[in-house]
């Protein structure tokens, strides 16, 4: 089955960015992808990601921020970075015919839905790839505050090797916020969940986690 995307063009205050749609027939849910800091929505990782979920039944919308849509090295602040999630939630929603709508995203990307949901962006349930839970060699600054509040379900897959998230602390983090979060470990994975020894690509890489994210999203359709 093959399942085109389309590109769209996402309103985001004066301006609009970029982003790609794909639909497959009669989707159980659609799940709204953000890049991370370092790459855009057209990245290996995530076209992977995304075109597996779509053979999954599962609708997909990639979108890019603002900075990286500008060209800009650096990823935009926090309060551009949520408007940019709700503009592209808001898309997503405009494009659905009523399935639940969810948000996922690598590192920065997830780390910016989390908060756009505790802020008050609606969403069925969240998908992290890769959580930034703090800067590499700095586990003393945790960027877990606003996590603890959300009762909605969340799934975390992280890498065993990833330098952004120390594995006893993500742990200690996933068990505080209650049943509502799982977490999932890709054993030797790193920030891109690449494994040392294996010759994946990373569209192979990102493909891999399409199926924990469309059964996780399945387990919750019915609560």
């Amino acid at each position: 089955m093959t399942v085109t995307e389309f590109p769209v063009a996402i309103p985001v205050g004066g301006s609009s960015v970029s982003g790609l749609y794909a639909r497959p027939e009669n989707p159980s849910a659609t799940l709204v992808i953000a890049h991370g800091a370092g790459a855009g929505m057209e990245h290996p990782f995530l076209t992977g990601f995304a075109r597996a979920l779509n053979q999954l039944s599962i609708a997909t919308l990639r979108f890019n921020f603002p900075s990286r849509e500008a060209g800009r090295p650096f990823p935009d602040r926090p309060p551009a970075a949520m408007a940019a999630w709700r503009a592209a939630m808001t898309e997503a929603a405009s494009r659905s015919a009523g399935e639940p709508l969810w948000a996922a995203g690598k590192s920065f990307g997830g780390r910016m839905a989390s908060m756009a949901v505790a802020d008050g962006m609606p969403a069925a349930g969240l998908v992290y790839l890769g959580y930034p839970l703090h800067p590499p060699g700095k586990p003393e600054k945790l960027r877990d505050e606003h996590l603890y509040g959300l009762g909605l379900p969340m799934l975390f897959l992280q890498g065993t090797r990833d330098p952004f998230a120390t594995p006893e602390l993500l742990a200690a983090v996933v068990a505080g916020i209650g049943p509502s979060a799982v977490l999932q470990w890709r054993d030797g994975g790193g920030h891109s969940f690449d494994v040392a020894g294996t010759k994946r690509g990373p569209d192979e890489v990102g493909a891999s986690l399409a199926g924990p994210a469309a059964d996780f999203i399945a387990a919750h359709q019915a609560n």
